[in-house]
């Protein structure tokens, strides 16, 4: 499905660079684990292979990156302006696909960031948008997401992210769920602890698991401010590294 709907010519997946970033995450995942052998259903047109669907993908990020002044991405792939938020789905999905063997540039993954240095304070709060160094304040998940994108481009001897991750290993027990977008950060900081800080992750997940055991409804579903379907979607990736099955999840 992600193949047959990406756009042949300039490789974007869905129509936004949010859709772009987790997209391209599921192709590197997929690339190397799928036999292809039987991929396409009996008289069904040809598709792309994954490998060149990802190749495609990851060329329209670094485009779009020549075209942004910040070094980051926001939600159109012409943008001039970024955000942190965009950003890490953008950067996470290319940090993937050079795990996966796939060629990314590395004045790409310096200059994303180089970014989020920028918008990294030295408490470890990270701003959302607004130019370099501007709109910070509190966020577990953008905080979470600059962990992540630190420690995934092996960037841990920098000062930001010894910031990050003391500012998300001094709330290890703050609920999600006064924060905005629970599932969301649920899903950043469970990979931003295990990356950044193992034992601190392992303190962090006991309280999710009894906190979504408490949240789950009797069907199986988690209720979100988005609906089920993301809810639900969120909360079982945020458990998923108990099992380390994706390549990303790996440290």
């Amino acid at each position: 499905s992600l193949l047959r709907d990406q756009n042949a010519t300039t490789g974007y997946l869905g129509s936004s660079m949010y859709h772009h970033g987790f997209a391209m995450l599921a192709l590197a995942e997929a690339y190397g684990t799928v036999d292809e052998r039987d991929f396409q259903a009996a008289g069904e047109k040809k598709t792309r292979s994954i490998g060149q669907g990802l190749e495609l993908a990851v060329r329209l990020a670094v485009t779009s990156q020549k075209k942004n002044g910040q070094g980051g991405w926001r939600y159109s792939p012409d943008a001039n302006d970024a955000d942190t938020s965009v950003s890490g789905a953008i950067l996470v999905g290319l940090l993937a696909a050079r795990n996966a063997g796939i060629e990314v540039p590395d004045e790409v993954i310096d200059k994303a960031i180089k970014y989020y240095v920028a918008m990294t304070s030295d408490s470890g709060s990270v701003a959302y948008a607004g130019g370099f160094g501007g709109g910070f304040g509190e966020s577990l998940a953008r905080s979470s997401i600059a962990t992540l994108v630190y420690a995934i481009a092996k960037r841990k001897d920098l000062p930001e992210f010894k910031a990050t991750i003391n500012y998300l290993t001094n709330q290890l027990e703050a609920d999600p769920q006064n924060t905005g977008y629970a599932e969301y950060t649920l899903y950043y900081q469970s990979q931003a602890l295990f990356q950044g800080d193992v034992d601190a992750w392992e303190k962090w997940s006991k309280l999710l698991v009894r906190r979504l055991k408490n949240a789950q409804s009797p069907d199986g579903s988690f209720r979100s401010q988005f609906g089920p379907t993301i809810g639900t979607s969120m909360s079982l990736l945020s458990l998923a590294l108990q099992y380390r099955f994706l390549p990303i999840y790996e440290r």
